[in-house]
């Protein structure tokens, strides 16, 4: 008889996420073992050196990267042709917006870079069936609305919300919340600045 010990949660894991030190943190945390499975068969490790671009402004949005290791940059190419940088993503962050066609940034290496990437639809869907790996990455999205609402009112670098698609990012992300935790956010948002909570409330109308 083997007397061998076993660690289930590891035996249940796929091969490819057994070593990824960001599992439980990340958006993975959130599935269970058989949606890991699934989402395996479609994802792949990608490593990107220093300033490798990751996804382009303005380009397509095919896939989604999680951040395994190393550092990302985001920037967006103002009216004058210069680039501001809007953020830096660390492991286990998600780069690129949900449910968005086309991505509002550029994610740039900031370092050497490992990420494990997911097409689009495959992980729209697990959103779609889990709620817990909704709530997960909309947490992480609230606090890149943070950051950016944060730039706005303080006048940070000459950033204004929209300049970053932070408008429709916050629209979107709040179309996702139930309507008691939506109102609250709008509130707050109005209560700030009237007219930038009238522009994501008509943007909300648009995503529904």
């Amino acid at each position: 008889m083997d007397f061998t010990r076993r660690d289930i949660h590891s035996t249940e894991i796929p091969v490819l996420c057994r070593s990824c030190e960001v599992r439980h943190k990340g958006m993975c945390g959130a599935l269970n073992p058989d949606e890991l499975t699934l989402l395996s068969r479609h994802t792949r490790q990608i490593q990107h050196s220093s300033g490798e671009e990751l996804v382009g402004e303005s380009t397509d949005v095919e896939a989604y990267d999680n951040v395994m290791r190393g550092v990302v940059k985001l920037s967006k190419t103002l009216e004058d042709g210069r680039q501001q940088i809007v953020g830096l993503q660390f492991a286990p962050d998600l780069v690129g917006r949900l449910y968005a066609t086309e991505s509002p940034m550029t994610a740039e290496a900031a370092s050497d870079v490992e990420v494990c990437r997911v097409p689009r639809p495959m992980l729209e869907r697990l959103i779609e069936q889990n709620p817990a790996l909704r709530k997960r990455l909309m947490d992480q999205a609230l606090r890149e609305l943070d950051e950016i609402m944060e730039k706005q009112f303080s006048g940070g670098g000459n950033l204004k919300a929209s300049s970053v698609g932070g408008i429709k990012v916050a629209a979107n992300i709040l179309n996702l919340m139930d309507s008691s935790a939506e109102g609250k956010i709008i509130g707050v948002i109005s209560e700030s600045d009237a007219d930038l909570g009238t522009q994501i409330q008509d943007l909300m109308f648009v995503f529904d």
